[in-house]
């Protein structure tokens, strides 16, 4: 049974402000104070999170804590970001609500961070898949990029955003994420060129220098010493905590991932580099005829490599310097530019440089990051903007931040309020209206279009004549004066004139934060934010492959006349577009309060934090969720939690929860004016009331608490008594046992000795018997065997004699027949004489009457008798020297003797053809089926591949086997093998190549006389079975790699993931017995085979070209597959 637990369990101070009580300002500061000293940095105003930096790492952000905040309730659990994290991703998720998070906070408050937890939460908790981690790792890559170029440090912060950021998330109807877009705000490009003492410029420029290699820096023209540039500043360049050369390889391996290449990663750099070398160009009056003074470049070895880095003409840029060039319908008006104005012109340049490449990298990143589908799609939005600003000068940054402030203050109480209200009138509770107060006046006194500031601003740069800041601020004083939230000391207003703490070149607002003082020098300046336009023209001309991107006014075809919009106007249109976006989606918040200035752990200074929570508005956003009702709660938990309280409701309440609530608080006796029933909460409107119940049931837990151990005393007492009487049961039937069995035993011995002993008696009585009967017998054998062998002698000694009388007769008998034969043959061989020598003289008549006969024809037919007879001979000669040197009967073996005699040739070379022929045929009949099919494919391989593919001489000695994974054997395999219709051709383990990084991903490979199926290695699950009536070609290259492409009939069902590129060492033997199976079926057109180093394949929408190179790669002699861009996979093979 799963335990249930509250945000009101084990509570330290109170978790959720609302349920504060008394509340006031102090008890709200002391409240936060006891939460931060106890490490509990998270507290609830409601559906608020509060979250107070720690300024040191805490073991709360595990895997095991997503896991616990994971699917739980809001307030099931004590105060954290995972659960307002999770809170927003299960509305989008499960009620297909956009959501918004809304992170404030000033610098150093920990805003950053908060994004972070929020975004890795969101990662850890969604879906997975390989395509699903390649987005979640490009959306958390983004943020090591984006800091990078966008934060710094400054006196309060040591990696502070200077930046605003929003970043909607889109995810699909699973909730998976499928893409991002990043939209940033006002990025504090003054600080390029300026820094306050004790801050940095950007991370980049000390990341570059300290963690680039020294041929990098040798190619950027840089050396790692900071003080050779004059943008850095010096007095903070090393920051405790920061390793530079560390996050400059992270920033290279983000960018990498995200999508970046590595021209354009080099093209950044160059970038950056002429930035700082920008910042050490100097100028130098020099007087001209006219008495003005033109600026002149002293050193232009900087400017040199400058001009180098952007690949522009060194006079060009150095002219720009020089003069300005003013334009008027069809006149041109060149005039020179003196030593400040020139810084000035290098200054404006190098922050329109930075600031451009910044919103360049953010475009770049949402391209690699946007999603790929046109389908409808969900959003969670995480906003980290910078909070509410007072210094002790402020100016038009801190102006235009406030502003933002402004209208998200506006809009956070809108939608608090909207938010209540909805939830009274959907649960049915009486609605009250609220007072509070609003700030639409504040914003309108900024941004009225007609009697605005922001108005009024542009209309002093746009105004013809002389424009300055007092200018500026006698306007304020005429169009403002009388407004209650606008004070100066020029101003009509009397009261104003002897506020001394009011300069008069300043002008004061009374935000909703406090009053802020905003010095007008600089406002016109910083909202013109001119850049001149022979700057423009000269950047436009480099050869720099970013420059034409980022200045395309300078373009000499599309010169506008027109002044580009300022940037107090760009940015009140990009807050109104935010605010719209805001006003589409779900809220949820999350206020960040800095506990010191020290930036030190286990410090709380009561006075800093008090501050941020008036100019946060924390204390009227308690008042706004307490104005209703304080406490509510769904009727099943509440009635799970408190149904101890009342005997109808415990142990188990069999109604609706609803009735057994009423029942609950019936029987405790609470006021009917503190509760309201909704339709599926219970309302409670003081704290007190609930602090009561938490009071009742804590004292009722203790009582059944006691109740539980009296039980379980008695029930362990009685337990432990059952156990020693069946113990001593045991014990005395264990006893008894042995006392019997000894006894036994002793019985059973006694017996046993009886028993030998008159075994022993019978045994010898027995034995003597024998021996006696054994020793007659053995006396009568005696004996008879005396008897018989006298018989026996005498018998012996009769035949014997009677032997001998007989072999005498034979012997006589046997010598009168051998005489009688002599003779006989004696007579026999004389008259075989005599027939023979009749015959003989009868032999040599007969051949002496032929002779006489034949001589007259002999001369006639002499030659050619003998001429046959001697070719006879020597066919015979021939044939029979053949026989002894025949060569072996192996097919290859390409011996043969050599020819005798020339008239041979061609007798001799016919013999050796059918010789091999009939050697062939004896070879060939040895095979058995499968071997001729293995012989078959091979050949079949030749003709395919023969001085075609690198990979071929290797694969001539290897066998094709066929199967490579046991498929038949493996258990591993049984559901795969029985999956497949036919029989097996071919299974073997190939690598699917990913286009998004090149990387293989390793598959089992099935080949049937139908069908080819691509399954899992490990879990042997089916991912693609494609009819081999779909495969048109098959693509490979001509060099020494394993690459292969497999290409679909346009139209097919199978080609609608796009073809697949695989790679694998058997290469030859795939594609072999894929091309002979294809073209097996008169069904089945023959699979085309294309052989290039270079082709098309095609991924879902997308054609990709597959490009082979010789080269080396870096995993060493092995082939390496990398994506160059979106439409470029280049695979290195090693030179031969």
């Amino acid at each position: 049974m799963e335990v249930k637990t509250s945000l009101l369990d084990n509570m330290i101070g109170v978790g959720d402000m609302v349920l504060l009580e008394p509340l006031s300002e102090d008890t709200f500061i002391e409240n936060l104070k006891k939460r931060f000293d106890h490490n509990e940095i998270y507290t609830y105003i409601g559906s608020v999170v509060i979250s107070m930096n720690p300024y040191k790492s805490l073991p709360i952000y595990t895997a095991e804590k997503v896991e616990e905040y994971r699917n739980r309730n809001f307030y099931e659990l004590s105060p954290h970001i995972y659960a307002l994290a999770d809170e927003a991703y299960r509305s989008l998720r499960d009620q297909d609500k956009d959501q918004c998070i809304l992170i404030t906070g000033e610098s150093g408050a920990g805003k950053t961070e908060a994004s972070k937890f929020v975004m890795s939460y969101v990662a850890a908790v969604c879906g997975k898949g390989q395509e699903v981690n390649k987005v979640k790792e490009q959306l958390l890559q983004s943020n090591p990029v984006l800091e990078a170029f966008g934060n710094a440090k400054t006196v309060r912060n040591d990696n502070s955003s200077r930046f605003g950021k929003y970043m909607d998330i889109e995810f699909d109807f699973k909730g998976d994420p499928i893409g991002g877009v990043i939209s940033n705000y006002l990025l504090e490009k003054s600080r390029v060129v300026k820094q306050t003492r004790g801050e940095r410029n950007f991370h980049v420029f000390y990341q570059l220098l300290s963690g680039a290699s020294d041929d990098l820096l040798k190619k950027l023209k840089l050396d790692r010493d900071f003080s050779r540039y004059n943008y850095l500043s010096l007095d903070s360049a090393t920051v405790n905590g920061l390793d530079d050369a560390a996050n400059f390889r992270t920033v290279r391996n983000a960018m990498q991932i995200v999508g970046f290449m590595e021209d354009e990663v080099l093209s950044v750099l160059e970038l950056v580099a002429a930035i700082l070398k920008l910042g050490n160009i100097e100028f130098k009056p020099e007087s001209r005829v006219n008495g003005f003074d033109e600026s002149r470049v002293k050193d232009k070895n900087d400017l040199k490599e400058m001009c180098e880095l952007l690949g522009i003409e060194q006079y060009v840029l150095e002219r720009a310097f020089s003069f300005r060039t003013v334009e008027a319908k069809m006149e041109k008006v060149s005039t020179t530019l003196n030593v400040a104005q020139a810084y000035y012109a290098r200054d404006a340049l190098a922050k329109n440089l930075y600031s451009r490449l910044f919103s360049w990298l953010v475009n770049r990143i949402n391209e690699s990051i946007k999603a790929q589908t046109k389908k409808p799609k969900k959003v969670m939005g995480v906003l980290d903007i910078y909070g509410f600003e007072i210094f002790e000068d402020n100016s038009f940054e801190q102006f235009i931040i406030n502003y933002c402030n402004e209208k998200l203050q506006q809009i956070f109480i809108e939608l608090t309020l909207r938010e209540e209200q909805e939830e009274y009138v959907r649960e049915g509770i009486e609605w009250t209206n609220i007072e509070y107060f609003n700030n639409a006046i504040i914003c309108d006194l900024i941004e009225n279009n007609k009697n605005g500031i922001l108005a009024m601003l542009d209309e002093e740069c746009l105004r013809p004549g002389t424009v300055t800041d007092d200018t500026f601020l006698d306007k304020l004083n005429t169009v403002c004066a009388e407004h209650q939230h606008f004070e100066s000391r020029r101003s009509k207003n009397s009261k104003f004139l002897t506020d001394h703490s009011l300069p008069h070149n300043c002008f004061r607002i009374q935000h909703y934060a406090g009053k802020v003082l905003y010095r007008a020098e600089g406002f016109v300046d910083k909202n013109n934010d001119l850049l001149y336009r022979d700057l423009s023209q000269a950047m436009y001309k480099a050869n720099h492959s970013l420059m034409k991107l980022l200045f395309p006014e300078g373009n000499p075809a599309k010169v506008n006349l027109k002044r580009p919009p300022t940037a107090g106007f760009q940015f009140k249109a990009s807050v109104g577009t935010l605010m719209k976006n805001l006003l589409t989606k779900n809220p949820n918040y999350i206020r960040c309060i800095k506990p010191n200035d020290k930036k030190a752990a286990h410090i709380f200074t009561d006075s800093l934090v008090c501050h941020q929570v008036r100019y946060l508005g924390l204390m009227e956003n308690v008042r706004v969720r307490r104005a209703g009702y304080a406490f509510r709660q769904a009727y099943e938990s509440c009635l799970e939690r408190y149904k101890m309280l009342c005997k109808q409701t415990w142990p188990h309440w069999r109604g609706p929860a609803r009735e057994g609530v009423k029942v609950l608080l019936t029987g405790l006796q609470v006021q009917a004016e503190e509760f309201a029933y909704g339709r599926s909460k219970i309302f409670i409107r003081n704290p007190r009331t609930l602090f009561f119940l938490e009071e009742k049931r804590r004292q009722c837990l203790e009582d059944l608490a006691a109740l539980i151990q009296k039980i379980y005393r008695g029930w362990k007492c009685r337990t432990h008594f059952l156990l020693m009487k069946k113990s001593q049961v045991v014990v005395s039937a264990w006893y008894r046992r042995f006392a019997q069995q000894k006894k036994y035993q002793n019985i059973r011995c006694s017996a046993l000795v009886v028993q030998s002993f008159i075994r022993g008696w019978k045994a010898r009585k027995l034995l003597r018997e024998l021996k006696h009967k054994k020793r007659c017998e053995q006396a009568v054998t005696t004996i008879s065997a005396f008897w018989h062998g006298t018989q026996a002698r005498w018998e012996l000694r009769r035949l014997k004699e009677e032997a001998r009388n007989k072999h005498a007769v034979s012997v006589i008998w046997a010598a009168w027949l051998g005489t009688k034969a002599r003779r006989e043959l004696k007579r026999l061989k004389e008259e075989a004489r005599r027939k023979h020598a009749i015959a003989v003289i009868w032999a040599y008549w007969l051949g002496l009457k032929v002779r006489r006969d034949y001589r007259k024809f002999f001369r006639a037919n002499a030659g050619k008798k003998i001429y046959n007879f001697t070719i006879q001979r020597i066919m015979q000669k021939y044939f029979l020297g053949l026989k002894k040197t025949m060569p072996s009967m192996s097919p290859i073996d390409k011996s043969w003797p050599a020819r005798p005699y020339g008239f041979l040739d061609g007798t001799h070379k016919e013999l050796r053809r059918v010789f091999h022929l009939w050697r062939c045929k004896k070879y060939r009949s040895q095979f058995t089926e499968e071997k001729k099919a293995t012989y078959e494919e091979k050949l079949a391989a030749s003709e395919l591949f023969k001085d075609k593919k690198a990979l071929y001489p290797s694969s001539v000695g290897q066998p094709f086997k066929g199967d490579y994974v046991e498929i038949t054997k493996n258990p591993k395999y049984q559901k795969l093998n029985s999956l497949a219709e036919d029989k097996v051709l071919l299974a073997d383990v190939v690598s699917k190549i990913n286009r998004a990084n090149g990387k293989g991903a390793p598959r089992i490979f099935l080949l049937t006389k139908k069908s080819l199926v691509l399954a899992d290695q490990k879990t042997g699950q089916v991912k693609a079975s494609v009819p081999l009536l779909d495969l048109s070609s098959v693509s490979v290259s001509t060099q020494n790699d394993g690459f292969f492409a497999l290409k679909f009939k346009e139209g097919a069902v199978s080609a609608a993931k796009g073809d697949f590129l695989l790679s694998s060492d058997r290469l030859i033997e795939i594609i072999t017995k894929l091309h002979r199976t294809g073209g097996a079926s008169a069904d089945r057109n023959q699979i085309k085979i294309d052989i290039s180093d270079e082709f098309l394949v095609q991924f879902k929408q997308d054609k990709v070209c597959v490009k082979f190179i010789q080269g080396t790669p870096k995993n060493g002699n092995g082939v390496a597959c990398k994506r160059k861009n979106n439409r470029l996979l280049e695979v290195s093979v090693p030179s031969p």
